[in-house]
């Protein structure tokens, strides 16, 4: 196993990003830059032992800055905070004070803010260890920033191991109470952008969903049985998405309110013989299958676009400031946030 690190570019206030490139000795290797904490890259084996990107993102800092990304921002790859996911009309209270975050999503607030922790640049430092590599990115949230109290210590940890589990660690401390909801927005295509994501077969441990309406949840928990929501047995997820106007962009009850790493799920692609699976210690799991990504003109060639990839973003639900019964995204003084999420690459049997 190794880790490397080289310039990535430069931002346009002058300070210099870096990339760091995890590899373990079963051909896996993956790219991650201290600009937004984003992971650009995944090389994963197929099972003719051919390695090809399974997440989508860009070999240039560059095309995270260019205006035709920014103006239709899917937050590729990227670590999203101080809040991810949406807070009904940007507002929220704790503790009797009220607190307003920018409205950045039709009438909501949406994965931080206009400038969230995926636009910011993290300190980071590389490690290895003789059962991993990996990179600790750091970032420190001033009191106030896009409105959120306390100022927060925040780090990322990125980590690599020979099981092929690619481990991010959160932790997080505050000097005044606050809301915390971190999660990765890696979206992933394991026939490496060669097909749509309509093919690839999702299976969930989630028997429930947060009920919504515009994306906001209405407080009820509800079964999947029977509906297009059901992922308790494999299912491609081509087979419903039609149905739905947008695709799917909903959060999934993982029943694991009690912070344990437990298995979330398992993505699969048939051709390539890809799969992923998911342990997470948070409570829920938003599946966006990307029917906003943009379509874009990289070096001449056309990129991603509609149904490009799948997150499966590991979270605490979207809108809970606002909802006392789902588990609660409050930080206080002299407690520590840490959630744990493992992305374990590999081949379907």
């Amino acid at each position: 196993m190794e880790i490397t690190s080289k310039t990535f570019g430069t931002l346009p206030n002058g300070q210099q990003a870096d990339l760091f490139t995890l590899t373990n000795d079963n051909q896996l290797a993956v790219k991650i830059t201290n600009y937004g904490a984003i992971i650009t890259s995944v090389e994963a084996p197929d099972k003719a032992g051919e390695t090809a990107n399974v997440v989508c993102g860009f070999d240039k800092l560059e095309d995270y800055l260019s205006k035709e990304y920014l103006d239709n921002y899917p937050y590729l790859g990227a670590i999203i905070g101080r809040y991810g996911n949406r807070i009904a009309n940007g507002k929220y209270s704790i503790d009797g004070v009220d607190y307003t975050g920018a409205v950045n999503n039709g009438p909501n607030h949406l994965h931080g803010g206009l400038e969230g922790f995926d636009k910011k640049l993290w300190a980071g430092e590389t490690f290895q260890t003789d059962q991993e590599v990996g990179v600790k990115l750091s970032y420190t949230s001033v009191d106030g920033e896009e409105g959120y109290p306390g100022t927060l210590i925040v780090s990322c940890t990125y980590t690599l191991n020979n099981n092929n589990e690619l481990s991010i660690r959160y932790e997080a401390e505050t000097d005044k109470k606050t809301i915390v909801n971190l999660t990765n927005h890696s979206y992933f295509n394991l026939t490496a952008g060669q097909e749509d994501i309509k093919g690839h077969e999702l299976e969930l441990t989630a028997t429930h969903y947060t009920d919504s309406i515009e994306q906001i949840p209405t407080g009820k928990i509800v079964p999947v049985a029977d509906t297009v929501f059901d992922f308790t047995t494999n299912k491609k997820l081509g087979k419903d998405i039609d149905s739905l106007p947008d695709g799917y962009d909903l959060n999934f009850v993982l029943n694991n309110e009690t912070g344990e790493l437990r298995f979330a799920g398992r993505l699969q692609e048939a051709s390539s013989g890809r799969q992923i699976e998911v342990f997470t210690t948070q409570p829920g799991i938003q599946v966006y299958t990307g029917f906003w990504i943009p379509e874009l003109t990289i070096d001449g060639q056309k990129r991603l676009g509609k149904y490009a990839g799948v997150a499966l973003e590991t979270q605490h639900y979207p809108d809970s400031p606002n909802h006392p019964e789902f588990p609660t995204t409050e930080l206080a003084p002299g407690e520590k946030y840490q959630e744990q999420t493992i992305y374990k690459f590999g081949l379907t049997n």
